[in-house]
């Protein structure tokens, strides 16, 4: 893939990029509406792929926290039209890298030393470029590492990227602003500590080292005294990217001992550490040669506090369900329901959230459920349409919750979604799902 030279770093010409995508969307409806006008058959999907295309190609150019909006919003396949999935998946694993030379310069200055100094080899070609950074590979004493390079200009332009990137969500979503402005705030946050490396190298010392005990699991060692504020050495993990493993030819077994792994990491996150590897894409994984499951980026994590744990797991609990008056003190705890809101209003969120729990805690019904099932996730999407079409929805405001919910419900969808790329049935049982109030 052809590198960049250079990426805009300054407001006004990260804005001028935008601007000039938002004149290229408005083209290609121009396009649409034309060739509409003389065939009223004419498939809206062309226009959804060249959108997706030039909003892509802009965010790939800009990088920072605009392509990581891509990528989050390319965790879950039924929350975009077909064509835009398919367009910003690839910020999870094919963003065009930065040329060797300006990358190094990066390291050089927040390191103090060229890659050179440190390495028997560095390779000036990154393997591997993502959203804020790209990963190179160097070798010292026959041994190789995987150098995780931050992209200049990444941590000074995440609230101004956010401003930018808004809009194009909000109307991917069919959200208003005030309804999102909390959880941007929380997502603008995250970012801010995605771009802090120390920070990063701190909590993937501390989790893998909590979580070396999962079998079948694979964590990297980290270097801090090779690293800085933007730069992170660790060991270089042979393996193949998720993303691309999940489209070769696996039997049924190595897919759900594969999947069982994933979910296991996952549960003993949750419910033992309340830590959480917040961004499970498959960008962020890789399987080795002998199946096992790295997890190669630590970036965004979580912490769950308790009461919100509690609480959460309490919507999934299968004897709360029935029970209006349990239902209502949990939506409250998770700031769903106001102890001012109505009865009307109460009725259409403990319905609403009653439909949703039910479906949710689907995998946790029986002893083994098939992620690879298609019709689950269509059953999900279904009733999300549903609730987001239903007048009531606009008219208390669809955007309701705790904030901690962004990163709960991010890593339960991502997770499952991956499980269904997977195509793994997995053992759940009842787990820790059970009755906490």
């Amino acid at each position: 893939m052809k590198s960049q030279s250079g990426i805009p770093s300054s407001k006004v010409a990260r804005a001028t990029r935008f601007a000039g995508t938002g004149a290229k969307v408005g083209a290609n409806y121009l396009k649409y509406y034309a060739k509409k006008a003389l065939n009223p058959d004419t498939d809206r999907s062309e226009l959804n792929k060249a959108n997706a295309e030039d909003i892509y190609k802009t965010l790939s150019a800009l990088k920072g926290s605009a392509l990581k909006m891509a990528q989050m919003l390319a965790s879950d396949k039924n929350l975009l039209p077909t064509e835009y999935f398919e367009a910003f998946r690839q910020s999870q694993y094919k963003a065009p890298p930065l040329s060797g030379p300006l990358i190094a310069q990066v390291f050089n200055k927040t390191v103090g030393k060229s890659p050179q100094e440190i390495f028997d080899v560095f390779e000036p070609e990154a393997v591997n470029a993502a959203s804020i950074g790209q990963v190179h590979r160097a070798w010292k004493d026959g041994k190789a590492y995987a150098v995780k390079i931050q992209y200049p200009g990444v941590a000074d332009s995440i609230k101004s990227d956010l401003k930018l990137v808004k809009p194009f969500a909000l109307r991917l979503m069919n959200m208003k602003e005030a309804d999102i402005k909390p959880y941007f705030d929380e997502v603008e946050a995250k970012l801010q500590e995605e771009a802090d490396y120390l920070l990063e190298i701190e909590q993937s010392m501390a989790l893998t080292e909590a979580c070396r005990g999962i079998e079948g699991m694979v964590f990297p060692h980290y270097y801090p005294e090779w690293s800085s504020e933007k730069v992170i050495v660790m060991d270089w993990i042979e393996g193949q990217a998720l993303v691309e493993w999940v489209d070769g030819d696996h039997d049924s077994e190595t897919r759900n001992a594969l999947g069982q792994k994933m979910w296991d990491f996952y549960e003993y996150q949750m419910h033992e550490l309340r830590w959480l590897h917040a961004d499970p894409h498959p960008g962020n994984f890789l399987v080795t040669p002998d199946n096992k499951l790295a997890v190669i980026d630590f970036g965004c994590t979580k912490k769950v506090p308790e009461d919100f744990y509690h609480a959460y797991f309490a919507m999934l609990d299968s004897s709360n369900l029935s029970n209006d008056e349990v239902m209502e003190k949990n939506l409250q705890r998770l700031d769903i329901l106001q102890e001012q809101s109505g009865p009307e209003e109460k009725l259409f969120f403990i319905d609403s959230f009653r439909r949703l729990s039910g479906l949710l805690r689907k995998p946790f019904d029986t002893e083994y459920f098939d992620f690879g099932d298609d019709a689950y996730f269509k059953e999900i999407n279904a009733l999300g349409e549903s609730l987001g079409k239903d007048p009531r929805s606009r008219k208390y405001g669809s955007a309701r919750g705790s904030r901690h919910t962004i990163y709960v419900n991010r890593t339960y969808f991502g997770l499952f979604n991956i499980l269904n790329r997977i195509g793994a049935s997995v053992l759940t049982g009842e787990g820790y799902v059970q009755a906490i109030d």
